[in-house]
């Protein structure tokens, strides 16, 4: 899924313009696309990565 969102935005050139809260940033596609596709892909990983922390204590819990 990666590889596809890093193909697409490579084969757009175009300039977008995001509007946060407090800024205001023009990329290309490109570029947008990564970020956010690399910032859902570690995002992902910290949730399974807590998630797998947290299944012991769970475990724990319900036997004692």
């Amino acid at each position: 899924m990666l590889l596809v969102a890093f193909a697409f935005g490579s084969q757009n050139d175009q300039l977008i313009t995001l509007n946060y809260f407090i800024a205001k940033a023009t990329m290309p596609v490109a570029m947008a696309v990564s970020i956010f596709a690399g910032l859902g892909f570690l995002f992902g990983l910290v949730f399974m990565f807590l998630i797998n922390l947290l299944k012991p204590l769970k475990r724990k819990q319900n036997k004692g």
